[in-house]
């Protein structure tokens, strides 16, 4: 009797376990090249080039980070303007009401904290974060091996043909990954 999970539902597929780094990043070039999609490639560091390799597109969170940066200023200059000069007008040793040099540290403030919230938060949304409880495929993924993973629901999935794939292209193990 308790709710239904919100949690989004992953499915299942096959992963290719490497030893090595240049193995797995040619094997992601290969897994792109004969169609696949939506695969996943898991290291435990950035391996340079690997973005390319999966067909990994610019993210937006620059975007995001340059908008949300602007508005803080903007919020801040409207903040220190309504206070300064409509709020409470104070005239302290027969300098302007709106002196810029003086509230430059809280627009450059706003500015970074917004920036830096709003890119927390578009990178947890893009990484769907927080993820609980995800599926292990091998628990040697965060030292020292990597894997490819193709998910079921990616174009022209058939497990003998990607065991086969993987397999030829340097793969130590195949696994079949369960839903979770």
């Amino acid at each position: 009797m308790g709710k239904p999970s919100n949690r989004k539902r992953t499915l299942g597929g096959m992963a290719g376990i490497f030893l090595e780094e240049s193995k797995v990043v040619k094997a992601a070039y290969k897994v792109r090249e004969s169609g696949f999609i939506k695969f996943d490639a898991i290291s435990p560091y950035p391996i340079h080039g690997m973005e390319e390799a999966c067909g990994i597109k610019r993210s937006s969170i620059p975007y995001v980070t340059f908008a949300a940066g602007v508005f803080g200023l903007l919020a801040a200059l409207g903040l220190v303007y309504y206070t300064s000069v409509t709020n409470w007008p104070i005239n302290v040793g027969g300098k302007p009401m709106f002196s810029l040099p003086a509230f430059i540290p809280i627009m450059f403030e706003l500015t970074v904290l917004f920036a830096a919230l709003c890119s927390v938060g578009a990178l947890f949304y893009h990484c769907s974060m927080p993820k609980i409880d995800p599926p292990t495929i091998d628990k040697d993924l965060t030292s020292h091996k990597f894997a490819i993973f193709i998910p079921e629901n990616d174009v022209g999935y058939g497990e003998d043909r990607i065991h086969k794939m993987l397999t030829e292209l340097g793969a130590v193990e195949v696994k079949k990954v369960a839903e979770y």
